[in-house]
């Protein structure tokens, strides 16, 4: 069993009075997560899945008697799915508020839908944790540093999905059989998505300019929509956590681009299967995209799960300076630039050091990623 980072910080705040989120894509191993916590502390829990219309009927416009029926003797209650049950905010707020001794978890696989529905009802009575695929660091912690960077190369084609990770013989298929159905499940559920194939098109070209610069008027023009209509679905992808966009930094200094950005896959597993495209590493062509894509998406774990509220950006002028990205945490600025071939000398812009005096500056490829994502 790969023992996951979020499971002491979720155990920490067990019984403390407030409801627990688990937010996360599917498939990433939101409910094994949540069954490991339980039995590791010798718990019986009510099982209760959203996905089950019996279910969705007795917790939709229910009232603290019903409730009380339901948990019985049970002092933890797991609703899984909790985003397919209308109402669900006003639910665990009645678990918060009329069952002080029992403690209540929900999982969702739509932020979209789960976070709206839970925000204001349980304002101050909730505890929200967000679970990603496997990280580096969870793999490291599994079986040593040495080993996993070996495995650097393979996890940069298949990505850290828990069943490719432990099914290595089956990975294509299962990938295949994520990125055509899991993965678009909650989004095809929403009124919003109206066009599948349009989605389909525009993940292909998404896929297609990771580390670069995108627009959506372009990516209008390539899929055949408009605008308004390219840029309600990245959203819609973000809150489904299939991608994350990268702002361009903009603090007023001259000929730095304004709004640009860039968007990335929570997973290169995913990103790869969209496109068809499992070739080994030192055959590709975009396998310096691919390595950036890597390394920012487990920097983005590392320190989410260490509760570090960080902003990202990538950096450009008018001119083309660029640096792939920059990190703000409580102001202190670290500008990354990552390299996955052979490492020449790295020389920063002048116009970024200039104004940015106080930055870091490192360079992170393969022979150093250790710095970079096991230490936030």
């Amino acid at each position: 069993m790969i023992k996951r980072t979020l499971q002491k910080n979720i155990e920490s705040k067990w019984f403390k009075g407030k409801a627990i989120l688990l937010f996360g894509p599917r498939q990433v191993g939101k409910s094994t997560l949540i069954e490991v916590v339980m039995k590791d502390r010798g718990e019986e829990w009510l099982y209760l899945n959203g996905d089950d219309a019996e279910v969705r009927e007795h917790l939709t416009n229910t009232s603290a008697a019903r409730l009380k029926a339901i948990i019985g003797y049970y002092k933890v209650v797991f609703v899984e799915e909790a985003q397919r049950i209308e109402n669900i905010g006003l639910t665990l707020k009645l678990f918060t508020d009329q069952f002080k001794d029992v403690q209540v978890i929900a999982t969702g696989s739509s932020a979209f839908e789960l976070s709206s529905k839970v925000n204001e009802p349980l304002t101050g009575r909730k505890y929200e944790f967000m679970l990603y695929p496997l990280s580096f660091s969870e793999m490291v912690q599994h079986h040593g540093l040495i080993k996993e960077k070996g495995f650097l190369d393979h996890r940069l084609i298949y990505g850290y999905y828990p069943e490719i990770v432990t099914k290595p013989d089956e990975e294509k298929s299962l990938l295949k059989l994520l990125a055509n159905s899991y993965l678009y499940k909650d989004l095809l559920m929403l009124e919003q998505i109206k066009k599948p194939l349009l989605l389909d098109k525009l993940l292909k070209a998404l896929a297609l300019q990771i580390g670069s610069e995108i627009s959506y008027n372009e990516l209008a023009q390539t899929i055949g929509a408009d605008k308004e209509t390219v840029e309600k679905y990245i959203d819609l992808l973000e809150k489904a956590f299939v991608v994350f966009r990268l702002p361009a930094l903009n603090r007023n200094v001259r000929n730095e681009i304004k709004k640009g950005k860039k968007i990335y896959f929570i997973d290169c597993g995913i990103r790869n299967a969209i496109i068809g495209n499992f070739n080994q590493m030192h055959t590709r062509t975009d396998a310096g995209a691919l390595w950036e894509n890597f390394v920012i998406s487990e920097r983005i774990k590392l320190l989410r799960y260490h509760e570090l509220d960080a902003s990202h950006y990538f950096w450009r002028t008018t001119q083309q300076q660029e640096i792939d990205l920059i990190e703000d945490i409580e102001g202190s600025l670290k500008a990354f630039e990552f390299k996955w071939g052979k490492m020449n000398k790295v020389r920063f812009p002048q116009t970024f050091t200039t104004n940015y005096p106080d930055a870091q500056t490192h360079v992170i490829s393969p022979t150093n990623i250790e710095d970079f994502l096991l230490m936030p």
